[in-house]
């Protein structure tokens, strides 16, 4: 595809297709997503529904085939750079010729007739040559009942080279050199063009790069290396150090340093042992591990993430609507504007000459002191060229390929176009408390000591826990591992479940447990508790340990909050969107949770079921709602939002139902994201401005004669570069 009416004219027929639910064709990529019914329409239909329409189908590989994407970016450069240099070879002898006769009087050739069936005939060749695309591309477009940038451009050039030999047998201008310029031009945008496009979309690209191309694979105690494609699930791979993982797996032997910066944006390495889950295409180290596939192919972190960003790509925000009605009537209406430009021209000429001369005193670009059938083609031939429904066509797919995938680089999956249209516009962040704005696991806050030492307490409390895998036991632990405590061996261990465990520890009996349980074992210890400062703890679990006579002292467990969720919150305010905390927690612990992070609005005790009707309810007081989640329990809630917001470690389910998803489960990451979505959009207005706006000035001016037809093919080559480099802009945005 070449311009946006071929893209439009592809869309248009797929879409009409029996059994089409939804097509959406991507110019810049130059690919097509079809959701449709299997018993209604086949692929094979939907390839012969392209083939009609005078396109060809190139097969996407049915795995991620990284060398095979690479090839097809780089040979289209390299086919555009080829035909451009081969144009101006060509033009620039037309040039050298055109200028030596006109200019300077000087008959490089034997007479005025060779001289200019020369220039023809190169022009001919430079036409039928390097641009023999632009004609068959035409000639399919006419044959096919519709009409793309291509049938403007072989139109003009070929009104041009036909007044090479027309001049010899009736009075009219030679512009037989002016259509080898116009290709040369044309070549030379499609090239820089090409180039653009391809610096948009490598985002893609580089995403599948990550992935390792080969696997270990054990057999017994033999090793075979085999293509990544081939890994079954179960299959058991060696990772030797400095290698790529090559597929989701679970370790099962050995233990090593891997950088999972691929996926969590973290620059120190994580260890990983026995039992341990690992990612496709991060890096083991140091060691040398076993692991066993337990995802392959489309099921992988990465190709989740390619698919995301793929997806994104192919969206169209609401605002790109206007865009493609105009496109689609585009070209039909230049060449009726093209055929009135040249009937005005010839009937009338002393009257347009005299606005092309008034309007030259303000804008000199071109002077029409032709013969009447002169002028009449060249304003024509101008005003085919000069129109561009490349740049509508390209403005705002490639601010979303950029867009997307900077999103993507900075751990930011965005499903659709339309949710980074919308990201912009919303008023409240809703958060989901327990593992978004909190790590979603308890942590030992606090030891609170009463006639003894914290480290004391930790040590006597991580020994009775040691038997324990109960989440505050867990939490007990961690903390005295930190510190390098010695655990006492224990004995006589006795749990009293819901309410605490006693044990023997070098002869002595302690006790662990709630209020209540301790307060049964020693005499006057819920008056000693009563006294302890611990209000500011109100949102922790309490957990007391005495001995057989007196309380020791108090363990203050909680979900600790992310360090960056006060700066979040406070950078949001700073936006004008106003941050809520939602929660199935009670009030108490809820508001203590909020106060630590900033936030003033509170919903509390709230069912996993009633989610969405309180997103529903903010919707209607306060307006466009983002909701940030990880559990099952959030679905609903992150469907019901404006934008729905999955934190990358939550459930497949909260990522399925949710507009964009956090990789990196990083609260900041919200804050690029809104970022993100405005300078994506601003580039995207921004584009179709320029485009519409370029349009609307240039082919009156064509119109009127005052572009030479070879000022208007470098403005129309120039509109679209421009418009491709404007979003390529958007990489120099600091999020």
């Amino acid at each position: 595809m070449h311009c946006a009416s071929c893209s439009a004219s592809v869309e248009k027929a797929l879409s009409k297709t029996p059994g089409v639910f939804l097509a959406s064709v991507n110019l810049p990529l130059e690919e097509a997503s079809i959701e449709f019914e299997d018993s209604k329409v086949s692929p094979d239909k939907l390839r012969q529904v392209i083939l009609d329409t005078g396109f060809q189908v190139r097969e996407l590989p049915e795995e991620d085939d990284t060398g095979e994407q690479e090839d097809i970016h780089v040979k289209a450069q390299r086919q555009a750079f080829h035909r451009m240099v081969s144009g101006w070879g060509l033009t620039i002898i037309v040039m050298f010729l055109m200028v030596a006769h006109m200019y300077f009087g000087i008959m490089l050739l034997n007479s005025h007739m060779i001289t200019i069936l020369t220039i023809t005939a190169l022009s001919l060749a430079t036409m039928l040559i390097p641009a023999h695309q632009v004609y068959v591309s035409a000639f399919k477009s006419v044959r096919h009942g519709s009409a793309n940038m291509d049938v403007l451009i072989a139109l003009g050039t070929i009104a041009a080279v036909i007044t090479g030999p027309l001049s010899l047998l009736i009075k009219v201008s030679d512009f037989s050199g002016i259509a080898a310029m116009i290709i040369a031009f044309h070549l030379t945008g499609r090239y820089l063009e090409s180039r653009a496009k391809g610096k948009a979309s490598e985002a893609i690209r580089k995403l599948m790069n990550l992935g390792a191309k080969t696997a270990i694979l054990l057999k017994g105690n033999e090793e075979h290396e085999i293509p990544v494609s081939r890994i079954k699930m179960g299959d058991l791979l060696v990772v030797k150090p400095g290698a790529k993982i090559p597929t989701d797996s679970v370790v099962m032997e050995g233990i090593s340093s891997v950088d999972e910066s691929m996926a969590t944006g973290e620059a120190m390495p994580v260890t990983r042992k026995e039992g341990d889950a690992v990612l496709g295409a991060t890096i083991n180290q140091d060691g040398r591990l076993i692991i066993q596939a337990v995802k392959v192919g489309k099921d992988t972190f990465l190709a989740q993430i390619v698919k995301l960003v793929k997806e994104a790509q192919h969206s169209k925000v609401p605002i790109q609507v206007l865009a493609d009605k105009v496109t689609g009537v585009f070209v039909p209406i230049v060449l009726v504007l093209a055929g009135l430009t040249f009937v005005a021209w010839y009937f009338f000429p002393d009257k347009l000459q005299q606005i092309s001369m008034m309007l030259s005193q303000y804008i000199p670009l071109a002077n029409m002191s032709q013969d009447r059938l002169g002028a009449a083609i060249m304003a024509t031939i101008a005003t085919l060229v000069i129109a561009c429904p490349c740049a509508l066509g390209l403005a705002t797919p490639t601010a979303l390929m950029v867009g997307s995938g900077i999103g993507a680089s900075n751990g930011i999956l965005i499903r659709n176009g339309e949710a980074l249209q919308r990201m912009k516009d919303i008023r409240v962040m809703v958060f989901d408390k327990t593992g978004t704005l909190t790590f979603g696991k308890p942590e030992l806050i606090k030891v609170l000591p009463i006639d003894s030492d914290e480290g004391k307490v930790l040590r006597l409390a991580a020994s009775l826990e040691a038997g324990s895998e109960h989440p505050i036991a867990r939490s007990v632990l961690k903390a005295a591992k930190e510190k390098s405590l010695e655990l006492i061996s224990l004995q006589d261990f006795r749990s009293t479940a819901g309410k605490g465990i006693s044990a023997r520890l070098e002869g002595k009996m302690y006790f662990l447990g709630s209020a209540d349980f301790i307060g049964g074992q020693i005499k006057g210890a819920k008056a000693v508790i009563q006294e302890l400062p611990l209000a500011p703890y109100s949102h922790a679990t309490h957990v007391f340990i005495s001995d057989e006579e007196k309380l020791l002292g108090c363990l203050l467990v909680a979900d600790t909050v992310k360090p960056e969720a006060a700066l979040v919150v406070k950078q949001l305010k700073q936006m004008g969107i106003m941050s809520v905390m939602l929660s199935g927690d009670n009030e108490t612990v809820a508001k203590a949770i909020a106060k630590q992070c900033g936030i003033e609005k509170v919903l509390s005790n709230v069912l996993p079921e009633d989610k969405a009707i309180q997103i529903r309810n903010l919707q209607q007081q306060l307006g466009a709602v983002a909701m940030v989640g990880d559990g099952i329990n959030d679905a609903p809630a992150l469907k019901q939002a404006d934008i729905g917001i999955a934190m990358g470690q939550g459930t497949d389910i909260a990522m399925e139902a949710a507009d964009i998803t956090i990789v990196r489960s990083e609260l900041t990451a919200l804050i690029k994201a809104i970022r993100l979505s405005r300078a994506t959009f601003r580039k995207i207005k921004q584009n179709l401005f320029w485009a519409f706006f370029y349009n609307l000035v240039a082919i009156p001016l064509a119109v009127t004669g005052l572009l030479h037809p070879v000022i208007a093919e470098m403005a129309m080559a120039t509109s679209s570069v421009t418009v491709v480099t404007n979003a390529n802009l958007l990489r120099k945005v600091r999020l």
